[in-house]
């Protein structure tokens, strides 16, 4: 006779106004159930990024270039919160994964790029927003690529430049020189370290994730004075020390790459000029064809 309060809400559209998100989980004895609704907790942090972003893309639009360089770096925390605090209170989710992924975009991907443009890329005309396209772009195919790869890869390093550090290079550089109006020749060096780093985002040399740390394990009491030193020291300078340490994080992929390089041509012999090998290369082509 009467229906049920759910098959009311299907029938009349005018009670499902916002959609109530359902999405497909395993258990841990691997059977598949349907939940209803998001986790507040780990979400609430991913939307303070977002916001973090937002606010960053307006205070560049104003001129306020130190507001905007903080404001990114804000949001780096709060990404960092995210993730960690749905798998410490095991809040995990499809939904959390792309929106933190959409936020991602917004936060390290546009504002950094329309940021570092409003600040030292404009006067380059072109190839001013031409950079910092490429840098929005390829922050884009890092955020695509690691979705797609996150059940696949080595969860201890991360595939390219993440997006986040990539931002804090471009963030910190604008918050420590946000009063200064930088000339045509520093605005070309900004334009190509945009470009560089953008496309590190998009290369295949691996950089560290840190995500074997665990922080509800027990640590050595000289870790702790270490974090303690660390913090200190970024607080006596926020910009030129956060600065240093995103530099140092960028730089140590490709010179673990050219250490590794060099020790895989140590150890196989490899000595042959590069003109010998590739000639040698071209004679087993023409076999094979």
């Amino acid at each position: 006779m009467n229906k049920t309060s759910g098959d009311d809400q299907q029938d009349n559209p005018l009670l499902n106004i916002v959609d109530e998100h359902e999405e497909e989980v395993v258990t841990s004895t691997g059977q598949k159930e349907r939940h209803k609704g998001v986790y507040l907790l780990p979400n609430l942090f991913t939307t303070a990024a977002l916001f973090a972003g937002f606010y960053a893309i307006i205070s560049g639009m104003k001129g306020n270039f130190e507001a905007a360089g903080l404001a990114i770096i804000v949001a780096q925390l709060m990404d960092g919160f995210d993730g960690r605090i749905a798998r410490l209170t095991n809040t995990t989710s499809a939904f959390g994964v792309q929106y933190d992924s959409l936020s991602d975009m917004v936060s390290f991907g546009l504002a950094p790029s329309l940021v570092i443009f409003s600040w030292g890329l404009e006067p380059l005309g072109k190839f001013g927003w031409a950079a910092a396209f490429l840098f929005a772009a390829c922050a884009a195919l890092r955020l695509a690529r690691f979705n797609t790869q996150v059940e696949t890869v080595d969860k201890r390093y991360f595939v390219g430049l993440a997006s986040p550090p990539a931002a804090a290079i471009l963030a910190t550089t604008v918050w420590l020189w946000h009063d200064v109006v930088p000339p045509y020749e520093v605005s070309v060096l900004v334009g190509i370290l945009t470009v560089v780093i953008g496309l590190l985002m998009v290369s295949n040399i691996r950089y560290t994730s840190f995500k074997g740390f665990n922080l509800r394990g027990r640590v050595p009491f000289v870790v702790m004075l270490a974090a303690l030193l660390v913090f200190i020291i970024v607080v006596i300078n926020p910009p030129t020390v956060l600065l240093a340490m995103a530099c140092i994080y960028c730089l140590s992929g490709p010179v673990m790459w050219l250490l590794a390089y060099r020790k895989s041509v140590v150890t196989t012999g490899a000595q042959k000029p590069v003109g010998d090998v590739q000639i040698q290369a071209e004679k087993k082509d023409e076999k094979n064809s």
